[in-house]
């Protein structure tokens, strides 16, 4: 599995957005390399990881290239916030990153592209046949709603509280190609889509692919990028661990002729909204039934349906004990609001959110 982080740049005096994406990623590739690069928008930057296999060395990889980019950061004196959408600063419209394809988008996408400083968290998880990544989407379809609850960390936009945990996912839908993927009946299907969707002009490109789910056009990976981008370190990896059980679950469920689960589109988008507004709090829809059901049960259902895959990679008691954690604390979305809560204050959250991006 390989992980790609996007994260905020802000001016730590005035907490809001800075457009210094490029000159950051040129002052850390010196460490990092190719682990960092820029985003559509200046005021952000990406990281990512190598593929690993044992979710112990990616934690480490995860925790030392966020430092590595923070240092980088600092020194043009700015700082990291790991969060879905900015907390504070107008973000439209947008300073674009220079570059012959972020150019086509913004001319293309118009106003969509000041939507863009929404940060996502982003997982590959790599496939022995690439071909298997259209049936692997159709079997995690219906676990969209439950990653996007336990992931939310996007209560706040432009200073003010959206009352969503995740509005990154609300806003997300606005493009022609978002969302929840369609069914696909065979990987010839997927392709035929794809391309009609070019000729129509709805995509510029495969890269512009925004499926919460989708065959990588680059890699030999399925790559799942529902999640916001995710508060810490932590986060991060129960988000990894269980994306790659997912995937493994799947796998199994394919080799031996199970049929993917396939809930009604409009079931299933109204489960997304549900889980993108509550988070974990209070009831979710599950997308087979229609029925409201408490958010913590369909987590409890996921990581009981997956753990034969967590426990075949070593990953049961770490994703237990996260879970557990979240329990006790919240989502990033709650926590950033406990941050907001003593003083009424969104510059105390976003303090907040660059002590958690890169904890000591």
């Amino acid at each position: 599995m390989g992980i790609e982080e996007e994260l905020l740049l802000v001016d730590p005096l005035t907490r809001v957005l800075s457009p210094r994406g490029p000159e950051v990623v040129s002052e850390a590739a010196g460490e990092l390399g190719d682990r960092v690069g820029t985003e559509l928008t200046r005021y952000q930057v990406e990281v990512r990881t190598d593929p690993h296999t044992c979710l112990k060395e990616a934690a480490e990889q995860i925790r030392s290239t966020r430092v590595a980019a923070a240092r980088a950061a600092a020194r043009l004196g700015v700082r990291l916030a790991s969060t879905g959408t900015p907390v504070l600063g107008q973000t439209s419209p947008v300073p674009i990153t220079p570059g012959a394809r972020y150019a086509r988008s913004a001319a293309h996408f118009r106003a969509l592209d000041d939507e863009q400083t929404a940060c996502a968290c982003h997982i590959h998880v790599g496939l022995p046949d690439p071909r298997d990544a259209v049936h692997v989407s159709n079997h995690l379809r219906p676990w969209l709603p439950t990653l996007i609850a336990f992931s939310a960390n996007s209560p706040f936009r432009e200073g003010q509280d959206t009352g969503y945990a995740s509005w990154r996912t609300t806003t997300w839908g606005r493009w022609p190609v978002a969302g929840p993927p369609p069914y696909f009946e065979s990987p010839a299907h997927f392709d035929d889509l794809v391309d009609t969707l070019i000729d129509a002009e709805a995509l510029i490109d495969r890269g512009g692919l925004y499926w919460d789910i989708r065959p990588s056009h680059h890699l030999p990976t399925i790559e799942v990028r529902v999640a916001d981008a995710a508060l810490t370190p932590d986060d991060t990896l129960m988000l990894a661990a269980v994306v790659r059980a997912l995937t493994a679950t799947a796998l199994q469920c394919i080799r031996a002729g199970e049929p993917a689960p396939r809930p009604a589109p409009e079931v299933l988008r109204a489960a997304c909204w549900r889980a993108a507004r509550d988070g974990l709090a209070g009831t979710g829809i599950d997308p087979l039934t229609g029925h409201l059901i408490t958010q913590t049960t369909l987590v409890e259902k996921l990581l009981h349906t997956i753990a034969p895959a967590l426990r075949r990679h070593d990953d049961l008691d770490h994703t237990r004990e996260q879970w557990q954690r979240l329990r006790t604390e919240g989502t990033g979305a709650d926590r950033q609001r406990a941050a907001y809560r003593p003083r009424s204050s969104t510059p105390d959250v976003v303090d907040y959110l660059i002590s958690a991006t890169c904890p000591q």
